[in-house]
């Protein structure tokens, strides 16, 4: 199928056309076309996509089914996708249809409300397929603005408050992006992702102010990059702005800010700034280190202390990242299976588990903890989904959480055993607090008046877990489904960050060396 990216990449903003110009809104009949529509674009998207894994050679490492154009001012348009990318995708198209099922009950501004997750899901699909620098800064960026709007018009009672700092946080974290873009650009003479790849910047240490630079350009390359991939992640310590987002946010909107926005930031480092800037990355690896464990440790005993369930959730969101962040910067080939894997393992995990609160928010309108127990004896469908996806978020061995978990503490541990140690600390932690959660939720008496007449999950709610429940098990137990198709391009990029490393670098670091000595085992 011909330009095969840019139909997945633009079906939805074509349906958010229709949408805009031709539905008129404001009453039932007019909301229920909005919805159906939505429905329907983002199914055909999935389906389609399709197409692209089935396509897809993961013995190529190389970028496949690149398309390029040239369009506005001279600019290059050119869209591909490799095996770091294709499940990104793939995670996009699959968990859209879920969250327009899941906002089959909105009946404010629906129209509209629709519109933006359309449009949002054209900007994300573009982040994961852009190979111009310009391109997926443009994808990067705008996909502020719809969920901007969505926290902002359909939010809570703190909305506009927690809308305008996500979008303050995230956006100044870009700003030096955009200044090393053009740094690259005046380096390397072009904005080609595939050609940045392969050139070499500057190592050659400098000093400013008195400070020695070790890595030279690529150091601080490296970290203009960082400072927006950490902010969207997030990372701590600027994480902040996430749990205010998914509080505020409609259930739809914190489970595409936790599903797949997050996960963008981890793609950046890992299209960026580990093979365009390897020195970079090998020098302040240890800073990734120990930012990230100390984001499980902090993050995962604050969400012990939360009484609302959507902060609690998202707090464990940070903690997760945390070993995401370890699994890259390890740079060996068990440390990136294992964030890749648990960045779309935690896309489904987390996505349900906002669904989780969702279900419940619906029916009673608060989010407090306190508000709810005793749920076994009414809802008990309801009780052995959240059991599920609470034992999928603790890493439970025979779910996916497990075995990104196990691949990234690998990973991390075959570079630094300090941090491993601390980080492991984490697996206990997330138990407690998930289990402290779910228990004060689920089990217990039924003593509350307002929950006597609760109703069980309906089919709709029920079809909307479905899919999440087979993704969650069927990567638990066959992880090789994803680890076969983002294996080789991983080992190619292991292998190019260890050549780039070799050489000797000013003011050599004192830490180990990474290692690519025992490759990943096949778990499958």
């Amino acid at each position: 199928m011909a330009n095969l990216l840019s139909i997945v990449t633009f079906l939805p903003a074509l349906a958010a056309l229709i949408l805009a110009l031709f539905l008129r809104g404001g009453d039932a009949a007019a909301d229920r076309n909005a919805k159906w529509l939505a429905m329907i674009a983002t199914t055909a998207t999935f389906v389609i996509s399709l197409f692209i894994l089935f396509q897809f050679d993961p013995a190529n490492t190389g970028f496949q089914m690149v398309e390029e154009g040239t369009w506005i001012m001279g600019l290059k348009y050119k869209m591909g996708v490799d095996g770091i990318s294709v499940l990104f995708v793939m995670l996009t198209t699959f968990m859209m249809p879920l969250t327009i099922l899941a906002s089959w009950g909105v009946k404010s501004r629906v129209k509209e409300y629709m519109i933006a997750f359309l449009l949002l899901e054209t900007l994300m699909l573009g982040v994961f397929m852009a190979l111009d620098l310009v391109l997926f800064y443009l994808f990067f960026e705008a996909g502020l603005i719809p969920m901007f709007l969505i926290i902002g018009i359909w939010g809570g009672k703190e909305r506009i408050y927690a809308s305008f700092k996500f979008f303050l946080y995230t956006f100044f974290g870009s700003v030096l992006m955009l200044v090393a873009i053009v740094a690259m650009y005046a380096d390397a003479g072009t904005l080609d992702i595939p050609s940045l790849l392969t050139h070499e910047f500057s190592t050659a240490g400098f000093s400013v102010l008195g400070i020695h630079v070790v890595g030279g350009l690529q150091t601080m390359l490296w970290l203009a990059f960082f400072a927006s991939f950490a902010v969207k992640m997030p990372m701590w310590p600027v994480h902040t702005w996430l749990p205010d987002a998914h509080v505020q946010a409609p259930t739809a909107g914190s489970v595409v800010l936790a599903a797949i926005l997050l996960k963008m930031g981890g793609y950046g480092f890992l299209r960026f700034s580990l093979p365009m800037f390897p020195v970079g990355s090998e020098v302040l690896a240890p800073l990734v280190f120990w930012m990230s464990a100390i984001a499980i440790v902090y993050t995962s005993l604050v969400a012990l202390v939360q009484e609302d369930m959507k902060k609690l959730i998202a707090y464990s969101s940070v903690a997760h990242m945390g070993y995401v962040t370890l699994g890259i910067f390890s740079a060996n080939q068990q440390g990136v299976d294992g964030a890749i894997f648990q960045m779309i393992s935690h896309g489904f995990v987390s996505g349900a588990l906002f669904l989780c609160v969702g279900v419940i928010y619906d029916r009673m309108h608060t989010r407090k903890i306190d508000a709810y127990g005793g749920l076994v004896n009414r809802m008990p469908a309801y009780a052995l989904i959240f059991m599920f996806f609470t034992m999928a978020n603790v890493g439970l061995p025979g779910t996916s959480g497990f075995i990104g978990e196990f691949l990234t503490m690998m990973g991390i541990f075959q570079v630094n055993t300090w941090v491993a140690a601390v980080a492991a600390t984490g697996v206990i932690l997330s138990a407690a607090y998930a289990l402290w959660l779910y228990r004060r939720v689920v089990f217990g008496d039924l003593i509350k008046e307002s929950l006597k007449t609760i109703q069980d999950m309906n089919t709709r709610e029920r079809w909307t877990f479905a899919p999440l429940v087979v993704m969650t098990l069927w990567l638990g137990v066959y992880p090789s489904a994803a680890l076969d198709i983002i294996g080789p391009s991983v080992e190619a990029l292991v292998n190019h960050y260890d050549t780039a490393v070799a050489a000797p670098i000013s003011a050599a670091p004192p830490w180990p060396k990474r290692t690519t000595e025992g490759a990943r085992h096949d778990l499958g």
